[in-house]
């Protein structure tokens, strides 16, 4: 599955990356060569951080399956229990 950036957050990690070269490297880059390093970045590390979080959710998901029959467990036979009790 290829990650895609919606383009609202793409053009705002364009300019961070430019922001960042400026303020960190002492130097400017072009929008360019700001898109081009957002590609390399999306491509080449963007399946870690991706199947970090589909991994995260995954065990979340399986740890509330895990509680669902505590959550919603009901005991049989339960009637003339709750008859003693009125």
């Amino acid at each position: 599955m290829a990650i895609e950036i919606p383009k609202d957050s793409a053009k705002e990690a364009v300019l961070s990356l430019q922001r960042y070269f400026k303020e960190n490297m002492d130097n400017e880059i072009g929008n360019l060569v700001a898109e081009g390093l957002l590609q390399f970045f999306v491509e080449e590390i963007g399946p870690i951080i991706y199947n970090k979080a589909v991994e995260d959710v995954q065990q979340r998901l399986q740890a509330r399956i895990a509680e669902l029959d505590v959550e919603v467990h009901e005991e049989a036979f339960g009637y003339w229990r709750k008859r003693r009790r009125r």
